[in-house]
């Protein structure tokens, strides 16, 4: 920590500038394994900047498993291939989905070789689930909580790789680019570089400089803009929201996937308690709470279809019939094993006063998932030169109109495994730059005004749960826009009054990711996979009825 000292005057402190030859901003799967994959070169320097801890990611959340071909018996690649395809409503950029695809073998058993592990069965091969959407059983898990397995094993590496410096409850602002060298940057400019981030330091509550010569997106999703998520709090679309006011090109944000089946339960709504796909899979099936079974008007996949078609079932039911949840129903099923998959998922509901061997869980639709992100190509690279993006954040054209269940996990690591790659045999070009200013606030003040940016966060929520939700309207969304028009003009002016904190930053970041989402949807003058709106009824070209 610098000290700035004066005759007779209390101790200032500065803000600081630290050199990395990796910056990585975010600690899930995306961060972590591409810190893993550029800190085995033992000879760079890589921070990890997270901004809470690295235990708290949506990686944790993940329930379902990690889908791969493992199976060669039944499985090959072209059946994932294609069941990606038709779930991304053939939309998803081949070449994406084959290297995820192709890749996703190797990428498990580097997963297993940083100790991570998965579920085998009695033959010793692993015990594979099969999810809506999937031709096959290739979803490999560790009972139903395989993200927090995969986080755990990851950490556990990171933190004993000395090439690596995780920075806990770090938040990063800004990337930096030659906007903050007085240049003027559009959307139009060519050759944007980035240098690194200003990120707010916890125990200074000051700014600091962190210079880089390879930058890396790692951020997460968007679930916290809603009313209700399956996502973490910290899921505020932050390095979306950063690299499109960096000019950065931001693709597929209408893209927003609802999970059908979050555990309903009033007052648990950030995060609500996700009930896996994996259950359907195992036989599950969705009813109305009187017993009655509705998938069969939808899709003839039943409870097993892509879960856009799935969440849209549940919505018109739930509309249809005045309800606020359906059932999902699994007491048909073995009950000891039902424990034996799900002991989370029995534990969490027995805990409310539910037996699922023998009661419907009562389940609602909610936000998930972003298919949408920063636009990036096989490399991982961003349209600004240095910048990486990787995960959730990233749009890699892997998931085109609709995410197919378990892919998001593979297509980090794979997309990790790309990015580190293609930034080492490239980060010798690059070195750090001189001239970068520090952050400047001279002249602003701390901000006693928390409550407006609490009560902002709630309204973004209400504005995008109710206008930009699973089923939209040009009506519904331009309200939308024009609601988060107003509340990005009174953030913007507060931000230039106040010191930057934390909720400050994320409650832009959220109106800016809103604002992509309402816009983008809005540009799409069409129904196509996650974005459907009432203003253009998508014309089936299957054999079930459309009923929305």
């Amino acid at each position: 920590m610098h000290i700035l000292k004066k005759q007779g005057a209390e101790p200032k402190l500065i803000n600081m500038t630290k050199k990395y030859d990796f910056l990585i901003v975010g600690g899930g799967v995306a961060g972590m394994s591409f810190a893993l994959k550029v800190a085995h070169e033992q000879k760079y320097k890589v921070a990890l900047c997270c901004k809470t801890t690295l235990d708290e990611a949506n990686t944790t959340k993940a329930q379902g498993g990690i889908a791969s071909v493992t199976n060669l018996l039944v499985d090959d690649f072209q059946k994932h291939i294609h069941d990606t395809m038709v779930a991304g409503d053939w939309i998803s950029d081949p070449a994406a989905v084959e290297q995820v695809v192709k890749n996703a073998p190797k990428q498990i058993e580097e997963l297993v070789n940083w100790g991570v592990n998965f579920d085998k069965n009695q033959d010793g091969n692993y015990d594979l689930h099969k999810e809506g959407g999937h031709s096959e059983f290739r979803i490999l898990h560790h009972a139903d909580d395989t993200g927090a397995e995969i986080q755990r094993g990851l950490m556990e590496a990171v933190r004993n790789n000395p090439f690596v410096d995780v920075l806990e409850n770090h938040f990063a602002v800004e990337i930096i680019t030659q906007h903050h060298l007085g240049v003027r940057v559009t959307r139009r400019t060519p050759d944007i570089e980035c240098y690194g981030a200003y990120i707010l330091n916890p125990e200074t509550n000051k700014i600091d400089t962190y210079l880089s010569r390879i930058t890396l997106m790692a951020t997460g999703g968007t679930g916290a803009i809603y009313a209700t998520t399956t996502n973490p709090n910290i899921a505020t679309g932050d390095g979306i929201a950063m690299v499109y006011r960096a000019k950065g090109q931001v693709q597929g944000m209408e893209f927003v996937q609802f999970h059908p089946t979050a555990l309903f339960h009033p007052g648990e709504t950030h995060p609500a308690y996700l009930i896996t796909e994996a259950m359907r899979g195992y036989g599950g099936v969705l009813r109305l709470p009187n017993g009655e079974e509705f998938m069969q008007k939808y899709d003839e996949r039943l409870s097993l279809a892509p879960r856009d078609i799935v969440a849209r079932a549940i919505d018109n039911e739930m509309k249809i019939h005045g309800l606020d949840h359906v059932c999902l129903d699994v007491t048909h099923k073995d009950a000891e094993e039902t424990k034996h998959h799900f002991p989370n998922i029995y534990q969490k509901c027995l805990s409310i006063g539910i037996d699922i061997t023998k009661e419907y869980i009562p389940v609602a639709p909610c936000a998930h998932y972003m298919c949408g992100g920063i636009k990036v190509n096989l490399d991982g690279e961003s349209s600004i030169k240095r910048l990486y993006a990787v995960g959730e954040c990233s749009c890699t054209g892997l998931h085109g109109g609709n995410r197919l269940a378990s892919n998001s996990l593979i297509e980090a690591v794979v997309y990790a495994d790309a990015a580190a790659k293609h930034s080492l045999s490239v980060i010798e070009n690059y070195d750090f730059h001189p001239d970068i200013p520090d952050w400047n606030d001279e002249g602003t003040l701390t901000n006693e005004e928390k409550v407006l940016i609490s009560q902002d966060m709630r309204e973004v929520g209400q504005i995008m749960s109710t206008y930009v939700g699973i089923v939209r309207s040009n009506l519904r969304l331009r309200r939308a826009w024009e609601r988060l028009d107003l509340l990005y003009e009174e953030t913007e002016d507060l931000f230039k009054r106040v010191k930057a904190t934390r909720d400050i930053c994320e409650l832009r970041n959220m109106i800016n990711v809103g604002y992509l989402i309402t816009r983008q949807a809005l540009e799409r003058k069409e129904s196509r996979g996650l974005h459907y709106t009432i203003d253009y009824p998508k014309n089936p070209n299957n054999n079930m009825q459309e009923v929305w």
